[in-house]
């Protein structure tokens, strides 16, 4: 079953993110739908994923995971090195989320915001809900 990772789709950083997990992910083990979209939504009422979710969300064998949990999940199935940084799950959550939340909260100041979702290459769509 694949994973499914739900980003902001009007944010630089996390489209940054998508491509960067895209080019470690040779497998297509993950797909791929914006927050805003209409699958994005689905899956948000499917999985009872709050509304106004604003962080990286994982779907992984029937759960869903957010913020650092969800970041880390996803490195831990990325090529190379990156898969090291699981080992960060042993930090305890709340002081993990309160590293992610820093970030994920000046984003836009720092990376900006896009007017609408990133369009897929034709290669890429069929990674993409």
């Amino acid at each position: 079953m694949a994973k499914i990772i739900l980003f902001d789709g009007v944010c630089n950083l996390c489209e940054f993110s998508v491509q960067f997990i895209i080019k470690r992910d040779p497998k297509g083990c993950f797909r791929f739908a914006s927050l805003q979209s209409e699958p994005g939504e689905k899956l948000k009422r499917q999985y009872s994923i709050p509304d106004d979710m604003q962080s990286v969300v994982l779907i992984e064998d029937g759960n869903y995971y957010t913020q650092s949990t969800a970041a880390l999940k996803i490195c831990r199935q990325l090529r190379g090195f990156w898969k090291l940084l699981y080992a960060l799950i042993i930090i305890p959550k709340p002081i993990r989320n309160l590293c992610y939340r820093f970030i994920a909260d000046h984003r836009y100041q720092w990376f900006g915001k896009k007017q609408s979702c990133m369009l897929p290459t034709p290669e890429l769509k069929k990674r993409f809900l």
